[in-house]
């Protein structure tokens, strides 16, 4: 897996999308500003204009504060949207953390020999 990348858009694909939103649900716990999460998953705040008005209108982010003239956002943990795509992003990390252990098995095993 590539260092930037969450187990979320490794296996649901990469557009600017989806990197935003992984970003959120990986990173659910602080606010941001555009400027911070466009830096972040590597597009530009051009880019990032689209996918942000199409988060906050359907509720998946808020803005939580202003801080001077940056206005920070977090994920809307209490959107059913996002409480469905937090599930399914544990239940891919936990799949995905499955396979690891197995493909680890035969490596260790194999070293040992």
């Amino acid at each position: 897996m590539k260092t930037n990348q969450t187990i979320f858009t490794n296996i649901l694909g990469s557009s600017p999308y989806l990197k935003v939103l992984g970003f959120f649900l990986t990173f659910d716990r602080f606010d941001y500003s555009k400027s911070q999460v466009a830096a972040e998953v590597g597009i530009s705040r051009i880019t990032i204009e689209k996918i942000w008005k199409d988060l906050m209108a359907r509720g998946m982010i808020v803005k939580s504060r202003e801080i001077g003239r940056a206005e920070l956002y977090r994920l809307n943990t209490e959107s059913p949207l996002v409480k469905a795509l937090q599930e399914t992003n544990f239940k891919l990390a936990s799949a995905y953390a499955d396979l690891e252990l197995q493909e680890s098995v035969p490596r260790r095993i194999a070293a040992r020999a």
